[in-house]
């Protein structure tokens, strides 16, 4: 995949057959469009169809229009840039243009991004995009817009249709309250894949060994990264080249009044120094709410049934 941070960085001399949006979650709504993409590109011997006189191209946007445009927005996102681009590649994408969005990209009227983006910089032959798709200043045109863009520049419209959709009935919007009610089993049905956190192991206070526990912990520099609700849960990562299953607690550690937020993973049956790794940890099933005890030692005794839990849990895997 072939992969450019602006619009004006590509430069073909084809033309393209292109879909946009902000892909948040590369989700099953997403690939419903995305592998429509794909489907226009020529098999590996460059036979067949029209198609083999095309480039495919994805163009997407960071950051996300609503932290500019929305000044107090709290969105979070279910990818960081490179969780986002690394899906994008499983699918097979040809061309991926990440352009900054800003406010002055913003302004462009409707005409403007179709005429200076899509025809002269894209030489755009074909579009393929959801029927509820909006764009230019103010998000004021719609497909049917578009489509008369079409006839003017002389490309095509290819439309996804409300029951195609409708049939999946899923966006980012519906993952992203999934998460924050900790609700694994709707968002990983929803994104086609098990929601995962991506970042590196630091030292933290090391209580973990002293309990039986020793715990990684992960530290996502990104601040726009989902974290899910807090809680206990069953994870999993590949470390080496093996599947490592663990459960991982997200919260505060009030048993020891902790006072900033924290993500650890205590691995079973697996002892290996993780310090300063990158580590994807995809998450599988959550187990319980974070809790208070008394003592220390009654929270070894709950941490015993949170893996006899998970245990139990993954015996299907």
């Amino acid at each position: 995949m072939k992969i450019f941070h602006s619009i004006n960085d590509f430069a073909s001399t084809k033309k393209t057959i292109l879909t946009l949006g902000t892909f948040d979650g590369v989700h099953i709504g997403h690939k419903k469009i995305l592998n429509k993409l794909t489907q226009s590109r020529p098999d590996a011997s460059g036979s067949g169809t029209e198609n083999e006189k095309y480039e495919s191209v994805v163009l997407t946007f960071f950051p996300h229009p609503r932290m500019v445009l929305q000044e107090h927005s709290d969105i979070k996102l279910l990818n960081t840039i490179d969780e986002k681009i690394d899906l994008l590649k499983k699918i097979g994408i040809e061309n991926l243009v990440i352009h900054p969005f800003d406010e002055t990209f913003s302004r462009l009227t409707a005409e403007e991004f179709v005429s200076t983006i899509l025809v002269d910089r894209f030489h755009i032959h074909k579009i393929i995009i959801g029927h509820d798709h909006r764009f230019g200043r103010n998000r004021t045109a719609n497909i049917d817009d578009l489509i008369d863009f079409g006839k003017q520049y002389d490309f095509k419209v290819e439309q996804i249709s409300v029951q195609e959709i409708n049939d999946i009935s899923v966006s980012s919007t519906k993952i992203r309250n999934a998460l924050m009610e900790g609700d694994m089993a709707l968002s990983n049905e929803y994104l086609g894949y098990e929601y995962f956190l991506t970042g590196n192991i630091i030292q933290g206070k090391q209580l973990g060994r002293t309990i039986g526990f020793p715990t990684a912990n992960l530290k996502i520099d990104e601040n726009y990264k989902l974290i899910p609700k807090n809680g206990v849960y069953i994870v999993k990562s590949l470390i080496d080249g093996q599947t490592i299953f663990g459960m991982m607690n997200i919260g505060f550690n009030p048993t020891i009044n902790g006072k900033k937020q924290s993500i650890e993973i205590h691995y079973f049956d697996f002892n290996s120094d993780l310090y300063n790794q990158k580590i994807k940890v995809s998450i599988l099933q959550r187990i319980r709410s974070e809790q208070k005890f008394e003592s220390v030692d009654l929270l070894k005794e709950q941490l015993k049934k949170d893996k006899k839990t998970a245990l139990s849990f993954l015996q299907k895997f």
